[in-house]
């Protein structure tokens, strides 16, 4: 009986993985073949897509991501020729983002992006984040979204739009939300006190990251997201490897709470785990690296997805699969730096 060599084990491994990562991201191009998913989430698909290819050490892996991304950008462009409204934040930003994305896949359109630019300006800080971050850290007192689909301003107890009771978001969630907005935002437009700076400063604040027991599993669960955010963010979205020094304190939650992730058998959390203490310097041969990425792999779903198959909510198909990709591949690193070096001081 032959006996395996290391290097023949990490072969295997490393074939295995491979195979894993192909058969998700076909999943992931199927769902966007779907009009109606595609309407919907066309935007962050391009930017699935587009990481993928841009940040993938598996040059094979890179090429077949962007061939999908541009063909689906192509897609979104012809969709998207014309702004459809410029009176709501969040479809603005959902354009904003798509029209980022398809030019990063190589499709520009300057026309839209003009339009983009110029209906931003006609936007608050407040209106976009529901907060202001140049006075004020995320609070706790904002209604997250209600389930007839309507947002509410904060501190109301009751929807305006069908007068159901509102659960109020953490203030975890309302930073990591706000994270995302200012950092496309700085990418791309100008609207008046919304920059990136203004948010990250709020670190040191939201530290420790303390979990309130009598809403332990939101505040755990936004609190990893906010974190993991943190890092993509500063990271360019794994554009570049960070040191520990310089967030010590969301390497160690990190690091000491993976294992509530693989507890809680939550592929998708376990992904943004993985990709994220990989921007450390943590490889395969790192043991929570090692555990996380065989977990990952013992639970795809035969159609070469990650997460509830019965979810009837699409990005809650797609984004686990995504996420659980990024957890299992290599990353083609360009040094370490921060995405913005200037935020170093508020770090």
């Amino acid at each position: 009986m032959a006996v395996l060599t290391s290097r023949t084990r990490t072969r295997n491994f490393k074939a295995k993985y491979s195979a894993a990562i192909l058969r998700g991201l076909q999943f992931i191009y199927s769902l966007a073949l779907d009009a109606d998913n595609f309407t919907e989430y066309g935007s962050d698909l391009l930017w699935c897509f587009y990481f993928i290819s841009s940040r993938s050490k598996d040059r094979n892996l890179a090429a077949l991501a962007k061939s999908m991304g541009q063909e689906e950008a192509r897609r979104w462009r012809q969709e998207n020729q014309d702004l459809r409204s410029a009176s709501d934040p969040a479809l603005l930003f959902d354009y904003l983002y798509g029209d980022h994305g398809a030019r990063s896949l190589g499709l520009v359109d300057r026309s839209l992006t003009k339009k983009i630019k110029a209906a931003a300006t006609h936007f608050s800080v407040t209106e976009c984040l529901g907060f202001d971050p140049r006075n004020e850290p995320p609070p706790d007192d904002f209604p997250d979204q209600c389930e007839c689909g309507q947002w509410n301003k904060r501190s109301k107890s009751n929807c305006i739009e069908c007068g159901a009771k509102l659960e109020f978001m953490t203030r975890y969630g309302v930073w990591c939300d706000a994270l995302i907005m200012s950092y496309w935002c700085d990418k791309q437009v100008s609207i008046e006190g919304l920059n990136y700076a203004d948010v990250i400063k709020w670190l040191h604040y939201m530290r420790p990251y303390a979990i309130d027991k009598k809403n332990a599993d939101a505040d755990f669960y936004d609190a990893v997201y906010a974190i993991t955010h943190v890092i993509y963010t500063l990271n360019d979205y794994s554009r570049y490897r960070l040191s520990p020094k310089w967030l010590p304190q969301e390497f160690e939650f990190l690091t000491s709470n993976l294992a509530s992730a693989l507890r809680r058998e939550d592929p998708e959390m376990v992904g943004e785990f993985l990709d994220s203490l990989k921007s450390f310097g943590l490889d395969q041969r790192h043991s929570l690296i090692k555990e996380g990425m065989e977990y990952l792999l013992t639970v795809q779903n035969d159609d070469g997805s990650w997460g509830e198959t019965s979810a009837d909510d699409m990005y809650a198909r797609y984004h686990p699969t995504w996420t659980a990709i990024d957890g299992l591949r290599d990353y083609a690193w360009q040094g370490q730096r921060l995405s913005r070096p200037g935020v170093l001081r508020l770090l």
